[in-house]
């Protein structure tokens, strides 16, 4: 005996209907029932949706038609924000590539891509109510599962060839800010989570992320992740080839001081790259050249008043060294190189408070008894701790140590082998800032702090997801900057205002966009996108 049975999805909110077949257990001797899922119940209309009509993932079902969707339903939904990054996927040639790399999945991409900068923090479990009121590329609802096994579908080789078609489509003149990130996670099953220095300050096993940043078009051009015990340091020999790989043999890099070894400049030599690295003072190669020079680089010729700071270039030697093990033999040569100088008389003064402040909690500790044990070599560096039976225990600070170092108190230090003009070499290391704001934007807009994912394959498919997400929301900060929007908006603000615009669909007529005002005429014309065609 056959009946209908409804059933609500507690976690994602969608009614299911089953056809639910009754029979007779010889062996228990009881009455039961098959189940067999026959479609969902559409939350505008009641109707059941079959789910046969499920757009196929890849080597599930036939495979969908190319070419626009046609409208099947009646329905209202909001459009405004969607139609925005329909536009910037065009212009950034993101949509292109995704199709011409996962023609049968894109759509689902771009959707999820979507919903993860609009829904700010939102778990993908609540896909399926935003998907329900909003026009997105998909048009369908991407329950839990499909999105697993649609992460899981997104394979190393397709990945790769979208990273080639983009690269062709940026400038290859433009430096690339290369850095990295830790992400935390409680897994246990993948494979590169590992304690290692957390940049979070978090206790927990952690992956590392990097990602390359094109300074210039000011979108993420690349990424990787790796074991979350590997240093930075060891990280640039990858990348180098991994550039290749994508058919960029000589880039522009900008790295800050957590890359900086001898290793590294020598290979980014041997490479003919140009590069611009921020170094440690306290290095034999920085004090050597900064001591006979600190009184003059301070006169007023060498001050920079755009940064409030002064700024001095001396042309230097890098004593290279390359190891030849096919021939037997160690080339050493000496190559250009320029160190440019800075001193910030404000800088100087956050320092010296910041180590004072320091100073005393250490001095605190001594004298209290509550020593930390990884603070044992600072103790022994500034204070010589003296006890007796009636003063108790004193720590007396070696003022030779803390005018040592003092000395290099708001001063900084740059290396390029390309860059002459400080000043220059200054503005484009300060735009690194740029994947430090993408790192943010991962971790907490499009809530990527915490892994949470039970395989390896998920795990790369749903970075890659974010990683589109990330091109949007770059390209959107980008074009708001520009604009000087963000003097009045905040980027939440502006996709809330654009969000609100709807349109209506009904089978076999065109797309009817509901009333634009004035203000949201104005938010388009400045994202450098042309409205929607509305009623108005």
């Amino acid at each position: 005996m056959a009946a209908i049975v409804h059933q609500i999805n507690k976690k994602t909110g969608v009614t299911y209907v089953y056809e639910s077949i009754s029979y007779w257990d010889k062996d228990k001797k009881q009455s039961r029932a098959k189940r067999k899922c026959i479609g969902r119940i559409d939350p505008q209309t009641r109707e059941v949706v079959p789910t046969q009509k499920r757009e196929a993932l890849p080597g599930r079902g036939k495979k969908p038609k190319r070419g626009p969707i046609p409208i099947d339903r009646t329905a209202r939904c909001f459009f405004g924000a969607t139609y925005l990054f329909d536009r910037i996927g065009e212009d950034t040639g993101v949509r292109e590539d995704l199709k011409a790399c996962f023609p049968e999945s894109y759509r689902q991409i771009l959707s999820i891509a979507y919903y993860l900068i609009l829904e700010n923090r939102n778990p993908l479990s609540r896909f399926p109510r935003w998907a329900v009121i909003h026009h997105h590329p998909h048009g369908e609802v991407i329950s839990s599962q499909r999105s697993s096994e649609l992460f899981a579908s997104i394979t190393e080789e397709a990945r790769q060839r979208f990273f080639r078609l983009q690269a062709k489509r940026r400038v290859e003149k433009e430096y690339l800010a290369y850095d990295s990130t830790s992400i935390s996670s409680y897994s246990q099953c993948l494979r590169q989570v590992r304690y290692g220095k957390n940049k979070d300050h978090e206790h927990l096993a952690q992956l590392n992320l990097c990602l390359l940043f094109g300074q210039q078009s000011r979108l993420p051009f690349y990424y990787r992740k790796l074991a979350g015990n590997i240093p930075d340091v060891k990280t640039l020999r990858k990348l180098l080839h991994d550039m290749n790989t994508l058919g960029h043999e000589k880039v522009k890099v900008v790295l800050d001081r957590g890359f900086f070894s001898a290793a590294n400049i020598n290979a980014m030599y041997k490479h003919h790259l140009k590069f611009l690295i921020a170094a440690k003072l306290p290095l034999k190669l920085i004090e050597k050249h900064l001591d006979p020079v600190r009184e003059k680089m301070r006169n007023f010729t060498h001050y920079s008043q755009a940064y409030q700071l002064y700024a001095y270039c001396l042309p230097i030697t890098w004593e290279y060294v390359q190891d030849r093990p096919y021939k037997g033999d160690t080339i050493e040569e000496d190559r250009r190189m320029y160190l440019h100088l800075y001193y910030s008389p404000e800088r100087a003064l956050e320092d010296e408070k910041a180590f004072t402040n320091r100073l005393v909690s250490l001095q605190e500790e001594l004298e209290s008894g509550e020593r930390h044990p990884d603070h044992e070599r600072l103790y022994a560096r500034y204070f010589e701790v003296r006890s007796t039976p009636v003063r108790g225990t004193k720590a007396i600070a070696k003022e030779e140590a803390l005018a040592e170092a003092k000395r290099n108190y708001g001063y900084f230090a740059l290396l390029s082998n390309e860059i002459k003009d400080p000043v220059e070499a200054l503005e484009i290391y300060r735009n690194k800032d740029l994947v430090e704001k993408a790192f943010d934007n991962l971790k907490e807009r499009l809530n990527f702090r915490r892994v949470a994912v039970s395989s390896e394959q998920s795990l790369d498919g749903k970075l890659f997801v974010q990683f589109i997400a990330l091109i949007f929301l770059s390209y959107l900060t980008k074009k708001m900057q520009e604009n000087k929007l963000f003097k009045d908006y905040t980027l939440q603000e502006v996709l809330d205002e654009l969000d609100v615009i709807e349109c209506f669909e009904v089978p076999g007529q065109q797309r009817q966009v509901g009333e634009i005002t004035k203000r949201q005429m104005d938010l388009y014309a400045k994202l450098s996108v042309t409205p929607p065609a509305s009623l108005q």
